[in-house]
């Protein structure tokens, strides 16, 4: 009984090595390209609750085939960001009044374990990096930089989370973010000097290890957000 010899390119590290990667190793998947960038614009208001998400103008804006683009709609359905709906198709989810105030809620109760949970767990790795943050946001908040000031109110959130260690959390407050961000998105241009300014406290009392204080901070936050969109509410409806 003979045995065949093994490929060269499989026993042979160099020559997998040189072998051209396919697509799929090179690139990630379209789709998910595609659903990143649209969620980007939803998150950044270009697309407001309510805009209709026209699979042929999107594939034609993004030079792709609507094949990824119906892939991403459907995955951001899924997140709560779209909705899609026969005959109509898909566009920006609104959220009721009452969905969108037990949305906070949940939102200011979690955000507050977040932050409670990464002044008890932090340490004096975290607390560098935190202190060298908070540096960062405040030499931003005096150049008055509004693109660095929108950048560190996001990847304040994320920071909490890594230092606060709890991956369930973490994935709850990710989506909760994301479909708050529908109300909050066309007023956090407008508070973006105000988000540090708070963001800020909070950090100081992770950096204190006072979670308590910690956690009061970053629920009132949530609470500052949903009241500056109620006032925006309340002003559209006056105009």
């Amino acid at each position: 009984m003979s045995i065949q010899n093994p490929s060269p390119a499989t026993n042979n590290p160099a020559a997998a090595a040189a072998r051209p990667l396919k697509i799929g190793e090179q690139h990630p998947q379209l789709f998910a390209v595609v659903r990143d960038q649209l969620r980007a614009r939803i998150l950044s208001g270009e697309f407001t609750p309510g805009d209709r998400l026209v699979e042929g103008r999107l594939s034609d804006e993004m030079g792709v085939s609507r094949i990824p683009v119906r892939e991403a709609l459907r995955a951001l359905a899924a997140e709560g960001l779209v909705t899609i709906e026969p005959r109509r198709g898909a566009s920006v989810s609104i959220l009721s009044d009452d969905m969108a105030s037990d949305m906070i809620e949940v939102r200011a109760t979690l955000e507050g374990l977040n932050a409670k949970l990464a002044a008890q767990r932090r340490d004096q790795g975290t607390v560098a990096r935190l202190q060298a943050f908070l540096d960062e946001g405040n030499m931003a908040a005096r150049a008055d930089t509004l693109e660095r000031f929108l950048a560190l109110n996001s990847e304040f959130h994320e920071m909490l989370a890594t230092i606060a260690g709890n991956v369930v959390l973490t994935d709850l407050m990710r989506s909760l973010r994301d479909r708050t961000a529908l109300l909050f998105a066309p007023s956090n241009m407008r508070r973006a000097r105000q988000n540090w300014d708070e963001h800020a406290q909070i950090l100081n009392a992770v950096i204190a290890g006072n979670g308590d204080l910690a956690a009061l901070l970053a629920s009132q936050h949530v609470h500052n957000a949903a009241k500056a969109y109620v006032e925006a509410q309340q002003s559209r409806a006056g105009a």
